[in-house]
């Protein structure tokens, strides 16, 4: 599975206008896409920034969406006065506990290593830190999106509300610092996002 993640950091009084906009007019298009699995969007209404991420079955089904991605890519950018900033990744691991509800809360980390270490590294937050957090109260899934090239990855771990992001990272962080310390891991960006759209049927990793 593979993903286009799309980045925009615009007016926050503009974010309401950009959700109807993916949820009413490209979600649709998207839909209607061979090979298409999921879009869901994540956004900070009192910063403006937001993440848009759309889900494919392959990477020729993600090359195809571009043309029109490029016009949805456009026109959000139009509507939150931002500039967009795509990237592409594979989907390596992802896990659902429950749908999330409506309220939802995601926190984003945004990792570098060495490109020869990420599979080690996905492999042990799998083995180490999901399971985890689906014992911690109000967990609804965890993504780990990498560029296996690069050594880059986007984790996104939802839970009903705050205290369960708090709660996780009050219990795992040590964990995932001495993760980070065995596999050369850095920490590059976090940031804690409304799950505003989920229209998601990726199928799960582990």
């Amino acid at each position: 599975m593979y993903a286009r993640s799309t980045s925009f950091h615009g007016d926050p009084h503009r974010i309401d206008d950009a959700v109807r906009y993916v949820r009413d007019r490209a979600m649709p298009a998207l839909m209607g896409m061979d090979g298409f699995v999921g879009i869901s969007m994540l956004a900070d209404r009192a910063s403006g920034r937001s993440i848009i991420t759309s889900s494919f079955e392959d990477l020729t089904a993600l090359r195809r969406s571009g043309s029109e991605m490029r016009g949805i890519r456009a026109r959000i950018a139009d509507v939150l006065q931002s500039p967009a900033a795509p990237a592409e990744w594979r989907i390596s691991l992802l896990h659902r506990e429950r749908s999330a509800p409506e309220g939802a809360r995601s926190r984003v980390t945004w990792c570098r290593t060495d490109p020869s270490r990420l599979h080690a590294t996905l492999d042990a937050y799998a083995e180490s830190i999901v399971p985890r957090l689906t014992d911690v109260p109000g967990f609804c899934s965890v993504s780990v999106m990498a560029d296996l090239a690069q050594g880059t990855s986007a984790t996104a771990v939802t839970f009903t509300d705050d205290a369960g992001l708090d709660a996780a990272r009050t219990q795992l962080n040590p964990l995932l610092e001495e993760l980070g310390r065995q596999h050369g891991g850095e920490v590059t960006d976090e940031a804690t996002f409304d799950l505003v759209l989920a229209h998601l049927r990726v199928p799960e990793t582990v």
